[in-house]
């Protein structure tokens, strides 16, 4: 299994509001009808290590598939609309990583 993380620093403005009312519910419609869909979770940043720090991220987001190739096959023809969607929630870079998912409980 694949693990897609797309993870927000906590470097500039985020609307959590608009990302998780418009933003994902349309990003999970488009991507869970692609093959090997497993899962999708996002998660807001509440804190550092240090008592009452600053999350090092605002948001982040996982996608689970079965292989890499099913991510892109549901992603790309969907991905000028998702991407497009970004400025209304963030200017944020955010960094994308793909992980194997070896331990899963």
């Amino acid at each position: 299994m694949i693990k897609i993380s797309i993870l927000y620093p906590n470097t500039g403005k985020f609307d959590m509001d608009y990302y998780l009312n418009i933003h994902m519910p349309r990003s999970i419609e488009l991507l869970s009808t692609g093959p090997g869909y497993r899962g999708v979770s996002v998660e807001r940043g509440l804190g550092g290590t240090a008592p009452n720090s600053a999350p090092s991220h605002v948001a982040m987001c996982h996608y689970l598939f079965d292989t890499t190739d099913d991510f892109l096959a549901a992603f790309l023809p969907n991905a000028a609309e998702l991407q497009g969607d970004m400025p209304n929630y963030t200017g944020i870079e955010p960094i994308i990583q793909f992980s194997e998912v070896v331990i899963s409980r």
